[in-house]
């Protein structure tokens, strides 16, 4: 029975492999990217499969979003009496906070969790071996354009998501705080949201770069045996969620440090 320094050593090297699997597959991609030398076709079957499926689901939870946002504000509006500002606390959390990363991290279990379990069935069936034995460089035929789709879909999700949420935000604060929506459009436009909006369009991007690295490094590097490719899409929710949160962190903290006009 190995004692806790042991298992805290094992942890250690263990998470370092996995942060090393990450840094080279990331640096395979980029290769691959600099020039452009991937497969178009496979990166238009992954705009289909990641984007164009995923709309109706990013448009509830979006929706949703909003309108918890608002019920959320609703009682300390109604304390205050300052309906004015429904619009803006609202929209202000879904578009830089709550909206990237709830797309996020439904990403990480839906699009993230089947790159990883598609690739690591390959790596266990040896189609990835064939592919070599073919001259097909794997990352380039499927890693790359999976990267690529990956990061464009989710940012215009991202955007698209902001425009449904503001719908469930506008209808919400109508039906519970009678506040009309020409109204609430109105304190919208005047609020000047330009910086909320890019800055989670920034987080889309990165976070679909996250999620897209991060899967494929798990999904290539699964052992053998098809038990180790349950154990790989695990891991690779689990990693994700985590890279997402801390991305987040750090993208908000270095935004509003360098461009929201922090003193």
């Amino acid at each position: 029975m190995a004692g806790p320094p042991e298992r805290a050593g094992a942890g250690v090297l263990d998470l370092l492999a996995q942060a090393g699997a990450m840094g080279l597959t990331f640096w395979r991609i980029v290769k691959v990217l600099l020039p452009p030398r991937f497969d178009r076709n496979q990166m238009i079957l992954n705009l289909y499969r990641i984007g164009v499926l995923s709309v109706p689901i990013v448009a509830v939870t979006a929706a949703f979003a909003g309108a918890i946002m608002v019920v959320q504000t609703m009682a300390y509006v109604r304390a205050t009496g300052a309906d004015g500002l429904v619009p803006i606390t609202a929209v202000v959390a879904v578009f830089s906070e709550l909206g990237p990363v709830l797309i996020g991290l439904m990403f990480s279990g839906r699009v993230g969790a089947n790159t990883t379990a598609d690739l690591g069935t390959m790596v266990i069936t040896e189609q990835m071996d064939a592919l070599r034995a073919l001259a097909i460089d794997p990352v380039r035929y499927f890693v790359a354009p999976r990267f690529v789709a990956t990061v464009l879909m989710l940012v215009l999700l991202t955007a698209l998501g902001d425009a449904f949420a503001l719908i469930g935000s506008a209808a919400t604060a109508e039906l519970l705080l009678d506040i009309d929506r020409i109204e609430f459009w109105r304190i919208l436009f005047e609020g000047e949201l330009t910086d909320e909006f890019v800055v989670g369009l920034v987080k889309g991007g990165t976070f679909g770069g996250i999620i897209s690295v991060v899967s494929c490094a798990y999904g290539l590097g699964v052992g053998p045996g098809a038990r180790e490719v349950g154990r790989a899409v695990n891991r690779s929710v689990v990693a994700t969620a985590l890279l997402i949160f801390m991305s987040d962190y750090l993208i908000t903290w270095a935004w509003y440090r360098f461009f929201g006009g922090w003193q």
